[in-house]
């Protein structure tokens, strides 16, 4: 097997979509309280050492690969606006792109 072909194999991806909300103090019925975060930057750290950094695009959709384990998420910057995201871990099987989805409360109420 290629050195190659070994590393794809070994490493696992992640997918989705970044949405930030609620984006209005008042949401109406039949239309969505979030919108996608177009460029936010999530900061992906296993132990103390940045793993990787990915920009969402204008849509709010990412994608990476990391080697296999359990990574902390954080925004970059951090925002006066932005009270949290969610989820703050995220676990990388290899071999397998899986599908998480990330939400940033605003903490309009």
């Amino acid at each position: 097997m290629s050195t190659l072909l070994a590393l794809a194999v070994a490493l696992g991806g992640l997918q989705g979509i970044v949405v930030r909300g609620p984006a209005t103090p008042v949401c109406t019925a039949g239309t969505s309280c979030s919108q996608p975060a177009a460029g936010a930057v999530l900061l992906f750290e296993r132990g103390r050492r940045l793993a990787i950094l990915v920009r969402t695009d204008a849509s709010g959709h990412y994608s990476l690969r990391l080697a296999p384990g359990t990574y902390r998420v954080r925004l970059s910057p951090r925002s006066a606006v932005d009270r949290g995201l969610s989820p703050r871990t995220v676990r990388v099987v290899a071999g397998r792109t899986r599908r998480v989805d990330f939400a940033i409360d605003t903490g309009i109420r």
